[in-house]
């Protein structure tokens, strides 16, 4: 499936739930969820009847791929790891996608957003442990070492993003030097962890893999 192009405001109106797409703006009074805007569509209420078990569970597993700016073939190959290691298969699913490096660089607060995050490391503006990664999906290991290339740290979107930084610093399995703009994967979360994505019910999304 091709990498969705549309207007991303329109994604969080169909799960009628905040994705945190566009940074910034997702916090402010122009967020159409902030302004309860219906789903889109024609007339939205006359599909608003019960769903089906198979479309709740395909609606978080929407909800979660749209999250971490996924493409469906690329979602399926990670649940089939997380599938595949030791552990509770949901858990693992999350620790992986947390695990990416544009999640890592986002979570950093080295963007405002991880569609920004994607940019940034495809642009080699990232280096993992002195190494520069084009990877977004490259998966990093406790203890590397994230930083951005000198040649990029007096760009503004660093300065903008950190402002986030001042405000709510990072999560607990991460560190930051804002000063150096290099930080830590101190150790991968565990599920109880990830509280801003508490509502997803990764228990269905496994149920409708296992179909």
């Amino acid at each position: 499936m091709a990498r969705y192009t549309g207007p991303v405001c329109r994604l969080c109106r169909v799960e009628q739930k905040k994705l945190m797409l566009k940074g910034d703006r997702c916090k402010s009074d122009k967020c159409p969820i902030n302004r309860k805007r219906p789903a889109p569509g024609k007339d939205p209420k006359s599909r608003a009847g019960k769903r089906s078990d198979y479309g709740i569970q395909l609606r978080e597993k929407q909800k979660l791929k749209r999250i971490y700016g996924m493409q469906e073939k690329q979602f399926s190959l990670f649940f089939e790891r997380a599938l595949r290691m030791t552990g509770i298969t949901g858990e693992n699913l999350f620790v992986l996608l947390e695990r990416r490096l544009d999640n890592v660089v986002y979570r950093l607060r080295l963007a405002t957003s991880r569609s920004q995050a994607r940019q940034v490391v495809l642009h080699g503006h990232v280096a993992v442990n002195g190494r520069r990664v084009n990877v977004p999906s490259y998966l990093i290991k406790p203890e590397d070492e994230i930083s951005i290339v000198e040649s990029s740290r007096s760009l503004v979107i660093f300065k903008d993003a950190l402002k986030e930084y001042g405000r709510s610093g990072v999560m607990p399995w991460l560190q930051l030097d804002p000063d150096t703009l290099k930080g830590k994967f101190l150790a991968a979360p565990r599920r109880s962890d990830i509280t801003d994505l508490a509502d997803i019910k990764e228990q269905m999304i496994v149920e409708l893999y296992s179909k």
